[in-house]
C-alpha cells in the first residue's frame, strides 16, 4: 500500500503535505558543474539550471511544494527565469512548474503536454504549469553561449522522456533515464518499457564522450563510467529475467534466488529488488 501512494504521488495524481513522508527539512543542495551550469538536489528529480547573461533556464520542477525551498537557490544564481524544460511528466519533475512555469516558457515533449492536461493539471489553477512549447523528436535553444539541444526517447521511462545535451560544455541531464547506482522506476502504466529503457540509455551513452558531466534524474552528478555501469546493470539484469521468465519462473521465484545478488545494494532506494525484477518481467 505504501508503494501504492508513493507511486500515485510520483506522477502527480497525489499530492501530500511535505511533512508526510518525513521531508520537512529538505535542503536544496547546490553544485556546480561547469560553466553556468549547476544541479540542484532536494525532494524529487535533480533541477539542472543555465545561469547567465541571458538568464535562467532550469530543467525539471520537482513537487509543488518543494517551491519555496527551489527559489532561494535559484536567486542566488540569478534572477529572470526564462526557460523551465521538463524530461517527462512524472510530479516530482513537474510539480513546481505551476509557480516557475507562470514566469518563463516550458517547453516538453508533446507527450507530457498530453499527460498533464489529463492528469494533476486538469484544475484550472494548474494551468500555468503546461507545456507552451513541444515538440517530437528533437528541439535546440540557444541560451548563455549553448546550444541546450532536446532530444526524445521513446517509450523507456515513459512515453514522453527527453534526454537533454549542453552540447557546447559537455553536460547531459538524462532524466529519469538514470538512477545513478539504484534501480529505475519504469512506468509501464504511461508507456514506459525496461528494455527499451536499457536501449535508449546504450543509445544516448553513443552520443556522449569520455569527458562528459552527467545529472541523473535521481542520485549524485556522475561520470559516463557511472552510466556504462547502470547500463551493464540494466542489461545484466534483463537477461537474467528473460532468462527466467522463458523458465517459466515468476518474479518472487525469481527474487528468492540469489541471481541479483551482485547488485543488492540497487534496491535501496525508491524501487526495490522485488519491484525492478516485476518490472523486467512485464517488460520482456
Amino acid at each position: 500500500m505504501r508503494f501504492f501512494f508513493r507511486y500515485l504521488f510520483a506522477i502527480g495524481l497525489v499530492v501530500l503535505p511535505l511533512a508526510a513522508w518525513g521531508q520537512a527539512d529538505v535542503k536544496i543542495k547546490t553544485t556546480h558543474v561547469t560553466g553556468p551550469v549547476y544541479m540542484l538536489e532536494g525532494n524529487g528529480g535533480n533541477i539542472g539550471v543555465s545561469a547567465g547573461d541571458d538568464g535562467l533556464l532550469m530543467i525539471d520542477s520537482q513537487y509543488a511544494n518543494m517551491v519555496e525551498k527551489i527559489q532561494p537557490a535559484l536567486d542566488d544564481l540569478g534572477t529572470d527565469l526564462k526557460y523551465l524544460l521538463n524530461t517527462h511528466f512524472h510530479g516530482d519533475h513537474t510539480g513546481g512548474n505551476v509557480v516557475f512555469g507562470a514566469k518563463s516558457t516550458v517547453v516538453a515533449h508533446d507527450n507530457v503536454l498530453t499527460r498533464l492536461k489529463n492528469g494533476s493539471f486538469k484544475k484550472p489553477e494548474r494551468k500555468d504549469g503546461l507545456p507552451e512549447e513541444t515538440f517530437a523528436t528533437e528541439k535546440r535553444i540557444q541560451f548563455n553561449g549553448d546550444t541546450i539541444k532536446l532530444v526524445h526517447f521513446p517509450n523507456g521511462h515513459t512515453d514522453g522522456d527527453s534526454i537533454i545535451f549542453f552540447e557546447n560544455l559537455n553536460v547531459v541531464h538524462m532524466g529519469d533515464h538514470f538512477f545513478a547506482g539504484r534501480f529505475p522506476f519504469v512506468d509501464l502504466a504511461s508507456g514506459g518499457n525496461a528494455v527499451q529503457y536499457a536501449a535508449n540509455v546504450e543509445k544516448a551513452i553513443g552520443m556522449m564522450n569520455d569527458d562528459v558531466k552527467i545529472i541523473p534524474g535521481h542520485g549524485p552528478l556522475s561520470t559516463l563510467d557511472d552510466l556504462k555501469e547502470f547500463h551493464a546493470m540494466l542489461t545484466e539484469t534483463t537477461e537474467i529475467v528473460r532468462k527466467a521468465k522463458a523458465e517459466g519462473k515468476e518474479p518472487k521465484e525469481i527474487a528468492r534466488s540469489d541471481a541479483f545478488k551482485k547488485w543488492e545494494s540497487w534496491g535501496d532506494g525508491f524501487v526495490s529488488t522485488q519491484r525492478w525484477i516485476s518490472i523486467l518481467h512485464s517488460s520482456i
